[in-house]
């Protein structure tokens, strides 16, 4: 792989030093975002892994601050009847970033060599298919002049456990269970096959995998984030000083005796 930082940093971040990192690469990301739309910039950011490690978590603190016009997260459900008989590719295509625009994918075209495959909704040749031309593909997509960061989120078994266990027992946390992810527990080693193949097959030079370690994930989303700053060269964006305008007085109107009239919910905080 292209990273080959195997040994993680020891000790864990307290909630106070995480949220001032946090919130210091929030700020660069908003600086990232003015200079993309500045610039045209199309850029694709992919992010894929086993289930319960850390992607939506990672995505929220990803796009928590900056615009959703530039920052679109795409998290596409299981295709339609009509979307299976198109080529396997359209459906993902139709969502790529036009100028000024950064798409991140929850899961992406490589439902193929994970999901599709492990649990039996592709062929054999299919996924063969796939595998074999996912990078040709990415290559016409990057000589497109786009933008494309590819990430893998890798939970260890204690971890993941831990997590479904956790999913279990809290109710607001419940929803984030399906019988797909209890399937995909039972099968962790058919995954595991499933992501070394897809690895070996697609890191290639133009559209490389980076691998987020996510046991933790205070550390997993920093790491992703600064990465991901590191990867899109972006400077200052020359712009005019804001100044509010004074208020139009010339045509004064009692904007507030007829919202008396209307029906107000209860002030209980």
């Amino acid at each position: 792989m292209a990273d080959k930082e195997n040994s993680p940093n020891e000790g864990r971040l307290t909630n106070k030093q995480y949220m001032k990192e946090l919130r210091r690469l929030q700020a660069e990301l908003c600086k990232l975002q003015e200079w993309v739309k500045y610039k045209g910039l199309r850029v694709i950011v992919v992010f894929e892994g086993r289930d319960a490690a850390g992607k939506g978590g990672t995505i929220r603190a990803l796009t928590e601050r900056v615009s959703p016009r530039v920052f679109r997260v795409e998290a596409l459900p299981a295709p339609s009847d009509r979307e299976k008989t198109q080529m396997f590719l359209q459906r993902y295509v139709e969502r790529f970033p036009s100028g000024g625009e950064i798409v991140i994918f929850d899961r992406s075209w490589y439902n193929r060599a994970g999901v599709e495959f492990v649990m039996g909704f592709c062929t054999k040749e299919q996924h063969r298919i796939f595998l074999e031309q996912a990078p040709q593909i990415e290559q016409y997509i990057v000589n497109a002049g786009i933008v494309l960061i590819k990430y893998w989120l890798e939970v260890g078994a204690d971890e993941q456990e831990r997590r479904f266990k956790a999913r279990i027992a809290d109710p607001l946390r419940q929803w984030k269970l399906s019988p797909m992810d209890l399937e995909s527990f039972r099968r962790w080693y058919d995954y595991s096959r499933a992501r070394d193949a897809m690895l070996k097959a697609s890191d290639s030079k133009h559209a490389p995998w980076f691998v987020v370690r996510s046991d933790d994930k205070k550390k997993a989303r920093l790491n992703c984030i600064a990465h991901f700053l590191s990867k899109i060269p972006y400077g200052k964006v020359p712009r005019e000083k804001v100044k509010l305008p004074p208020r139009d007085s010339r045509k004064r109107y009692d904007d507030q005796t007829p919202l008396k009239k209307m029906h107000y919910i209860p002030e209980i905080y």
